[in-house]
């Protein structure tokens, strides 16, 4: 890195306080004003002369503007410029500098220009060395000297092709263009390191920059306006990463907001809400598993999916700590993945991160962004995959959040029938606005990008499909052709799933729908959304108020089991018992089970083995591998002592065999799209509450699937198989090892060729109490 200038800190006293000013118009407002910037090429120059031209002075108007920090295009005024003289190698070089006794415009060839004061603390002299690169020497009362190089010197960090991208809502690579970043300028001869800073405000009539590096006040470090469409850009030399900053903006009605940066890439931790300047030193080392990852197709790969909320899993672990003790874990119980509650910056803890104020932002409280893509490395490395909940279907009110970004809504859309959720206290995104959406998609690339995070669950998708999605009559507005579907959030969601899957390959983008909408998971060439998986919520529900009834009672029930197979191929489903099922007085999963607690064990052994054999991938939240009893609360750790109890680490077995068992036989995860992957053995004995299938892999391997959901065992049960042979057990979720009660079949089973349930062979065995059972065709060695 270059050896440092010196400091840009402005000394308290330098700057004075402004009141919000008012504006006048001119022509140095203009946007081609307001874009022209300082040019030129490097010279060597003599000794600068003592008596120099004059230069045109800008109007009084326009100084003012300059000095309240109200002028659209400072750079059009400040740095140095062609001053028109007969010397062509005159420039005129300008500076605020309130409240100065001299001020010294100092050359890199050494000479030195003195600058005269032409109003509202602008001052101004000539050189006629022709443009060089040079800082600024103040001098004021008491002999205080500030030393600093100028940003008014430097030429726009956003360029033409940035900007026209932007303008059209199709640049991909959004957070390298707004934001702030720490990176070299080239000034005339020579580089220098410092920040720049962009950011979108179309409605404002004026931007500052204000910071711990300028005592947050914005009067030296005004930004230009680059175009139409309200991309605002400033360059402040020397300014090292992590310096905490916001934009102070001035809205059309004449007032001073200050507001944390959409774009930021690092946040101050909340409660505090400023933004800060950071950059990446990570070197990823996952170089074998992307490639790898690229080259399948995630939906007949084996996903088991442990969720988790990062800040209760157990409490005080940062990114970094986390790693080893998580890599451990999901080992020992045999996840393939994991799925993050949001961790995108946020300021209300309780909202578990679904409350998002910074999109592009890790959330601080665990560390570092590098920290973060420490973790997923870490994870990557050890063969686990990384999911994270996105949340683009609303956003909090927070006055210095992205609420009336600039002044108005901006991010949001200004009717409240369109834009805001009752409900809920948040603001919903306008999607048809094309900067908007440019906004949103780009955030999902970059999760993807820079944290290579494998895929993304989309939060309350049906929230966004729907107009009158929890609206009564007349709170309301329909669409363009009268119906109830939100067009602009349709397309929004099918441009952020085909340009996910163009650019990255082997991802997975999941929705979490609750309603019938059809083709979630159809391609976006055929009317579809786009996503690779849909959480099957009607499953869930369906399947937890069977599990609920008492075992007398179930056999009235079997269909709440059953149904679910009727469309378990219209859409990629996977199947998710979350952290809303164990929230809001909810209780548990294991709360939910009805008996004694033996009882209760066996029936979420007998729940989860249902859950992983039927047609779908799998998602169980943190806590209930282990048959956590309390409600789960981000307050606190999960109870983590109760594995101290032998029953519950039995549980804990289980969901470890169940998952290695998963992962090793394609048959339950190969063809889950397809009903080649399924078929019945019998679903139709509610009296004995006997459920049994098949699945399949794509070489015609079977596995049968057998649960018994009654409070006894069933003896002399035949069930139709396949094939005559020796059938071994891959799983008895009532073994002693579990915790169960030990009723099996030694192990394997015979089947003979006796045709059963439409089936050309079958076996006479012995189901558990509230069991499960997994058999497979011997294999030969």
């Amino acid at each position: 890195m270059p050896k440092k200038q010196q400091s840009t800190t402005t000394p308290e006293a330098v700057v004075p306080e402004v009141d919000a000013p008012r504006v006048a118009t001119s022509e140095a407002t203009t946007p081609e004003t307001a874009s022209a910037g300082a040019t030129g090429a490097a010279v060597t120059a003599p000794e600068a002369p003592s008596a120099a031209p004059e230069p045109t002075v800008p109007s009084d108007e326009v100084l003012a503007q300059i000095a309240e920090g109200t002028h659209t295009g400072p750079h059009s005024v400040l740095g140095q410029h062609p001053a028109g003289l007969p010397d062509a190698d005159a420039v005129v070089i300008r500076a605020l500098r309130p409240l100065a006794r001299e001020v010294v415009a100092v050359l890199d060839s050494g000479a030195r220009v003195e600058l005269a004061h032409i109003g509202h603390g602008v001052w101004q002299g000539v050189s006629v060395a022709g443009f060089q690169d040079y800082v600024l020497e103040t001098t004021y009362e008491d002999d205080i000297t500030w030393t600093a190089d100028d940003p008014y010197r430097y030429l726009p960090t956003v360029g033409d092709i940035d900007l026209h991208l932007f303008g059209e809502g199709r640049h991909e690579r959004l957070w390298e263009m707004l934001g702030s970043h720490h990176r070299t300028m080239s000034g005339v001869a020579r580089e220098t390191w410092g920040t720049a800073f962009a950011v979108w405000a179309p409605h404002a009539r004026a931007v500052r920059v204000i910071g711990d590096f300028n005592n947050w006040n914005g009067v030296l470090h005004a930004m230009r306006r680059m175009d139409v469409h309200g991309i605002w850009e400033l360059f402040v030399p020397d300014l090292a990463p992590y310096s905490a900053y916001k934009f102070e903006i001035l809205t059309a009605a004449g007032e001073w907001i200050e507001k944390a940066d959409p774009m930021a890439r690092h946040t101050e931790t909340p409660p505090a809400t400023a933004s800060v300047v950071t950059e990446s030193s990570y070197r990823w080392g996952d170089s074998g598993w992307m490639s790898a990852r690229a080259a399948q197709n995630p939906n007949d790969q084996p996903i088991s999916v442990y969720e988790m909320h990062l800040g209760s899993w157990r409490q005080g672990l940062g990114y970094r700590d986390a790693a080893d003790q998580l890599i451990d874990y999901l080992h020992e119980t045999g996840y393939t993945h994991v799925e993050f509650l949001p961790l995108a910056e946020h300021p209300y803890e309780p909202s578990w991160g679904y409350q998002v104020t910074g999109y592009y932002a890790p959330t601080s409280r665990f560390g570092h962004p590098d920290d973060l893509k420490y973790l997923i490395d870490r994870l990557h490395q050890a063969r686990i995959g990384v999911y994270m909940d996105w949340v683009p279907g609303h956003f909090p009110k927070d006055a210095w959040a992205l609420a009336n970004f600039d002044g108005q809504p901006l991010y949001e859309h200004s009717d409240p029938r369109l834009g805001e959720h009752q409900d809920w206290g948040t603001l919903i995104f306008n999607f048809g606005d094309s900067q908007v959406r440019n906004f949103l998609v780009a955030n999902a690339l970059y999760w993807l990008d820079e944290f290579h995070v494998d895929g993304l669950r989309v939060d309350a998708v049906a929230s966004m499909l729907y107009l009158d999605y929890s609206r009564k009559d007349g709170e309301w507005l329909p669409n363009r052709y009268g119906g109830r579907e939100n067009l602009e959030a349709i397309s929004f969601l099918q441009e952020t799933t085909a340009t996910a899957y163009k650019l990255h390959p082997g991802v997975m983008m999941m929705a979490e729908e609750s309603t019938s909408w059809g083709g979630v998971t159809h391609p976006t060439s055929n009317g579809g959304l786009g996503f690779g998986l849909k959480w099957n919520m009607g499953w869930m529900n369906d399947s937890l108020r069977y599990i609920a009834n008492d075992p007398l009672w179930r056999n009235y029930h079997q269909n709440e089991l059953t149904f679910s197979f009727l469309y378990s191929f219209s859409e990629n489903f996977i199947l998710p018992i979350s952290h809303d099922e164990v929230v809001h007085g909810k209780g548990s999963l294991i709360g939910k089970m009805p008996g004694d607690p033996w009882q209760q064990l066996a029936n979420v052994r007998a729940y989860l083995a249902f859950q992983w054999a039927h047609p779908g991938k799998q998602l169980l939240f943190m806590g209930q591998e282990f048959g956590q009893r309390s409600e789960w609360s981000q307050e606190r750790s999960l109870d983590w002592w109760i594995l101290d109890q032998p029953a519950h680490r039995g549980l804990l077995s289980f969901v470890a065999q169940l998952n290695r068992v998963y992962r090793e036989n394609p048959s339950f995860w190969q063809q889950d799209s397809s009903s080649a992957g399924f078929s019945w053995i019998d679903g139709s004995d509610a009296a004995n509450s006997v459920l049994a299938f098949l699945r399949w892999d794509r070489d015609g391997n079977p596995v049968a699937a057998l649960f018994n959901f009654s409070g006894r065992p069933v003896g002399d049960y035949r069930i139709g198989l396949p094939f005559a042979g020796t059938w071994e057990e891959l799983l008895n979720s009532d073994a002693a090892e579990f915790g169960g009660s030990g009723v099996g079949n030694y192990g394997s089973v015979v089947a003979e060729n006796e045709p059963s349930h439409g089936h050309p062979a079958s076996v006479v065995l012995t189901l558990p109490p509230l069991g499960a059972l997994y058999l497979r065709p011997k294999r030969r060695k």
